[in-house]
């Protein structure tokens, strides 16, 4: 089609029929994110098909999609034991599919650009944004690099210090892989272990000696803070001051953790619960460290894990459930939505016109986002969980316990990963897929955009609560 203006010495003709040979960049960022993990989570498939990754068989289809799909979402739920199941390749492929996946894929994408001396467009640095959970763009390049360089040294520094306390009993040789292995894992709150290949020294999982527990909990905490608090940490030094994302952030997490730490502590403390044989300082410090690992990382510390309470499971579910910080190795709600739900409720209890916190204003649009959220991975998990119970002959507290845990990316399981059908594992992978990209960024990227209403409809009261 070819529209000329006449009156001018030269004709101008716009070319509406002809594609954009840009029509890439017209994506959206939102899409870009959902997109480019499918495709990780591809790559990831193919490269545990290939031979010489299985022990002593080559993994099934489904069962190279589930580790692919637990390892780039951080999860850490399995249908195999990656230390006996998987050789040197195969663990090694696994530790990339974990960093990658607790990294971002986003991020790896822009610092490749960088690294071949390519431009970084804007949508990309959109998409960028958008997957690190920042509000503005604005040195995302820089902050990136920096992230970078913060995540390799905590990594490196987790294990040499895990080297060192393994060393004795596993060799040089191999306490170097695990340590790395576990140290990349810890931080990424991905949940995965290699020890059930040396299961008369650790029969009950991971090492749950008190300096081990220590090292692995900070790693995961660390992890658990979600990118833009470690930046605001990074620069505090020049800025003097944190943001209110960083404080909020920090004051639920240590809520949380307290609170977890304490409740599982009286819980499974009691006569007959798994801690009692510890000494008092030790079910405290199980207690915290599991509070910890509840927030999506999925490291047992308490061994056996299977034996803990009812009211242990319900506590580790609602931690589980609200998950790490945004922009974080983990998943869940996050802890921003269930802060910014929190003091909604207390504004409107207090009779406020409008949500503040430390002299700042809550915006509507945050609050809609938040409820959104809450309101979709209920119904969510939810469904998940029924789908389980339909077709699986399992009590409900384990099938809530493992959907809950795979939406949020945990990895934590009441021995139930392995004995589900294959509906069941399609399930739990949908389940990690969206936890990984959370409710907002999904269904963005599946919904159409709606033109601007240029109509206002009058208000219509309803009945609630």
């Amino acid at each position: 089609m070819r529209f000329v203006f006449p009156g001018r010495s030269r004709r101008v003709r716009l070319h509406l029929d002809r594609p954009s040979p840009h029509r890439y960049h017209r994506v959206a960022p939102a899409l870009r994110i959902v997109g480019g993990l499918g495709l990780m989570i591809l790559l990831g498939t193919l490269l545990l098909l290939l031979p010489g990754v299985g022990a002593s068989r080559p993994l099934t289809p489904i069962e190279a999609l589930f580790t692919a799909t637990s390892a780039l979402s951080v999860t850490g739920l399995s249908i195999i034991t990656p230390g006996r199941d998987l050789t040197l390749a195969g663990q090694i492929i696994l530790l990339v599919l974990i960093q990658v996946g607790g990294i971002g894929f986003m991020v790896i994408a822009v610092v490749t650009f960088r690294l071949l001396g390519r431009r970084v467009a804007l949508v990309d640095r959109i998409a960028l944004r958008d997957s690190l959970g920042l509000i503005m763009p604005g040195a995302i390049l820089k902050l990136t690099q920096g992230v970078l360089v913060t995540v390799v040294t905590l990594e490196g520094i987790g294990a040499g210090l895990f080297w060192l306390l393994w060393r004795e009993n596993l060799g040089d040789r191999r306490a170097l892989l695990f340590a790395i292995f576990h140290a990349v894992s810890a931080f990424c709150n991905a949940g995965f272990d290699l020890f059930g290949a040396v299961p008369d020294q650790y029969p009950g999982g991971i090492p749950n000696d008190s300096l081990s527990l220590l090292v692995m909990g900070s790693l995961i905490f660390l992890g658990g803070l979600g990118i833009p608090v470690i930046a605001n940490l990074m620069t505090w030094y020049e800025e003097r001051r944190f943001s209110l994302h960083t404080r909020m952030t920090l004051v639920v997490v240590v809520a949380l953790v307290c609170a977890g730490g304490i409740g599982i502590f009286l819980a499974e403390s009691r006569t007959g619960r798994v801690l009692v044989g510890e000494p008092w300082y030790r079910q405290i410090l199980l207690g915290f460290f599991q509070s910890v690992s509840a927030r999506t990382a999925g490291f047992a510390g308490i061994q056996p894990f299977g034996d803990i309470s009812p009211a242990s499971q319900v506590l580790l579910i609602i931690l589980m459930f609200i998950g790490a910080a945004p922009a974080s190795m983990g998943g869940g709600i996050t802890t921003g939505t269930f802060a910014v739900l929190m003091v909604s409720i207390w504004a409107y209890a207090r009779g406020l016109p409008s949500v503040q916190v430390s002299g700042r204003t809550i915006g509507d649009v945050m609050i809609r986002k938040a409820a959104a959220v809450l309101t979709i991975s209920l119904f969510l998990v939810l469904l998940a969980t029924w789908l389980l119970l339909i077709t699986h002959n399992v009590g409900l507290n384990v099938a809530l316990f493992e959907v809950v845990s795979a939406f949020a990316t945990c990895g934590l399981t009441l021995d139930f990963t392995g004995r589900m059908n294959l509906f069941g594992e399609f399930i739990i992978i949908l389940m990690m897929f969206w936890g990984r990209l959370g409710a907002l960024t999904i269904i963005v990227a599946i919904a159409q955009q709606q033109p601007i209403r240029l109509v206002e409809y009058p208000e219509e009261q309803i009945l609630i609560g």
